[in-house]
C-alpha cells in the first residue's frame, strides 16, 4: 500500500489541517479558560491552561524564545529530510513524520503569536498530575510512535528493495 503522504501535495494539506486545528484550540484555550484554572472532564482528565517557555515539560525554559524557534526548525528540517527518504509504502513511518512536523510547527506558531506555548491537558491521579500538555505535543508523540513501530516491530516493511 502507498501513502498519500509520499507526495507534497497531500502531505502539506495534512500539515495544514493539523496546524490548524491546533492553533484553533488553542486560541479558544486563550479566550475561554482562566489560567491554572482546573476543568475535569473525566475523573483522571482536565483542561488546565498553563504557559510553557521552553520545550516539552519545560525543558530549557530559561532559553531564548527564538534559540527554541531555531531549534525547532532545524528540527522539522532534519525530520522533513527523513521523510523525503521514506519509502511510499512505509505508511505508519510517514504518517508519523507528518504528525512529528505538524506539532512542531503548532508549537513554533504558538511562539511567534503568544510568546509561549499554550498548554492545556492535564492527566492526574489524586495530587499526582503528569506534566500539562496540548494537541501538538500529541502529535510529536505519537508521530515518533508510529516512526518507532515502522522502523522497529514492522521491520521497516514498505521499504523499497533495491
Amino acid at each position: 500500500m502507498t501513502s498519500p503522504l509520499s507526495r507534497p501535495g497531500p502531505a502539506v494539506l495534512f500539515i495544514v489541517i493539523a496546524v490548524l486545528l491546533d492553533a484553533a484550540i488553542k486560541f479558544a484555550v486563550e479566550v475561554y479558560l482562566p489560567l491554572h484554572r482546573t476543568y475535569d472532564v473525566l475523573p483522571f482528565l482536565g483542561l488546565f491552561k498553563t504557559y510553557n517557555p521552553g520545550i516539552a515539560f519545560s525543558l530549557l525554559s530559561d532559553t531564548n524564545g527564538w534559540a527554541l524557534v531555531a531549534m525547532r526548525l532545524a528540527i522539522v528540517a532534519v525530520v522533513i529530510y527523513l521523510w523525503r527518504r521514506t519509502a511510499p509504502g512505509q505508511v505508519f513511518a510517514l504518517i508519523g513524520f507528518a504528525l512529528v512536523v505538524s506539532g512542531a510547527l503548532g508549537n513554533i506558531l504558538d511562539h511567534f503569536i503568544y510568546g509561549h506555548v499554550v498548554d492545556y491537558i492535564r492527566f492526574h491521579v489524586g495530587d499526582w498530575t503528569f506534566p500539562i500538555f496540548n494537541l501538538a505535543d500529541s502529535y510529536i508523540t505519537i508521530g515518533a510512535v508510529m516512526i518507532f513501530i515502522q522502523e522497529f516491530l514492522l521491520n521497516g516493511s514498505g521499504k523499497d528493495k533495491a
